[in-house]
């Protein structure tokens, strides 16, 4: 049999799941996940609409860019498909919220660091081809170290679809301009894991700091500082992912674009 078609039958096997969460994890698998593949993914009509959207930095030139996707760091170990440039692109609406969150943090000393905002379909099926291949794990080590690849969809670590492909949702940290360094988060981006959580280490709602072996005081707060700048101009977290938030009035909630990566 086709080693490919065999890959595609592995994830509806195990029960591949379209969701609308990024490229990080769940705390709960569905019970009975309805298999899917990325085929059953309704892109915008047309998909390549990007009169919506906008290049970040034009909006906000204060953020550092380092755009994950772009190159070989990050959990699948080569370039993502549709990141055709090292560029940001989020829906006007997400980028003029994003302003204010620039604004607020760099008068607290920090600025904004970008690993991933717009994301097209075709980068997450990608990822979904990846997930599939049970032999490609090359980055192991770096992202999930504890897990097997067979968890990835029954879990939903890797889904069908993302929110980021709306184009309202972002992947960040904080960078220390005294420092002139990214701020400790006790993770990195990306972490397969509960590490990765925002309530890994303490209360996200109260901003209090439970003691944890894995994660120090200063590291919690240093996401605190992060969620909270967020959260005061239009965003909302993730509960797995300490760098994923979404703009809570996105102005394309039910569609999914595909054009690449690039400059606008």
């Amino acid at each position: 049999m086709n080693r490919q078609i065999t890959l595609w039958m592995l994830a509806a096997a195990i029960g591949l799941t379209a969701c609308t969460q990024g490229s990080g994890t769940s705390a709960t698998a569905p019970t009975n996940p309805a298999p899917a593949t990325s085929a059953d993914v309704q892109t915008a009509d047309p998909c390549d609409d990007t009169s919506g959207f906008v290049t970040l930095t034009d909006v906000v030139p204060d953020v550092i860019l380092e755009i994950r996707y772009f190159g070989t760091y990050n959990f699948v170990g080569t370039r993502i498909d549709g990141y055709e440039q090292p560029v940001a692109l989020l829906t006007r609406q997400a980028a003029d919220s994003l302003r204010a969150v620039s604004d607020d943090v760099m008068e607290q000393g920090y600025r904004l660091k970008i690993y991933d905002a717009y994301r097209p379909q075709q980068a997450v099926d990608h990822f979904v081809r990846w997930a599939a291949d049970m032999d490609a794990t090359e980055m192991k080590s770096y992202f999930y170290p504890s897990l097997s690849k067979k968890v990835l969809f029954p879990q939903q670590y890797i889904c069908a679809k993302s929110g980021h492909t709306r184009g309202s949702t972002l992947d960040l940290t904080l960078f220390d301009m005294q420092t002139e360094k990214e701020v400790d988060m006790g993770g990195t981006f990306d972490w397969f894991g509960p590490e990765s959580h925002p309530d890994f280490g303490g209360n996200p709602e109260t901003g209090v700091y439970k003691p944890n072996p894995h994660l120090t005081a200063e590291q919690f707060t240093n996401r605190m500082i992060l969620r909270r700048a967020m959260m005061r101009h239009g965003f909302k977290p993730m509960p797995t992912e300490w760098w994923h938030f979404t703009l809570k009035d996105e102005p394309y909630p039910d569609t999914y674009f595909n054009f690449p990566v690039k400059q606008l």
